[in-house]
């Protein structure tokens, strides 16, 4: 059986919009962060928390590719898979789809685990075992 991802939902609001009414392309980012704090969270451990132990987890890569507009009041669902969380570095993959099934936006983010000094570090075990069973829970 494969791994299921994490469904994070949402509804674009107005602020979202161009004045042509779809999703400013950017904000696609902003729904890819919230869909990821709220999958930490499912974790058991906000990034509040892991940085209160002194580790935050820096974006250094992302690409998205966009395959359709998303419009005001339209319901969303952000999907959330690992797609490495080994030594330092941590990458995720993405979905984001409107209800009824279409795929919006096909994402991907890569971090680095690090002090708040900013110096690479290993990704606590506790965290990588939490990650394993959504490992590429998304098909490329």
């Amino acid at each position: 059986m494969s791994p299921l991802p994490f469904r994070h939902r949402l509804r674009v609001t107005y602020a979202d919009c161009t004045v042509g009414n779809h999703v400013y392309y950017a904000r696609y980012l902003d729904f890819l962060e919230a869909a990821r704090g709220e999958f930490f969270r499912h974790l058991g451990k906000t990034f509040q928390a892991w940085q209160d132990e002194g580790l935050i987890f820096p974006v250094i890569e992302c690409r998205l590719q966009y395959r359709g507009p998303a419009r005001y009041d339209d319901e969303l669902e952000v999907e959330v898979a690992v797609l490495q969380a080994e030594g330092v570095r941590l990458g995720f993959r993405y979905r984001v789809v409107r209800a009824g099934g279409s795929v919006l936006v096909e994402a991907e983010t890569r971090h680095v685990c690090t002090s708040l000094e900013e110096r690479p570090k290993r990704l606590p075990e506790s965290l990588r075992i939490s990650l394993e069973p959504h490992l590429a829970a998304i098909a490329p």
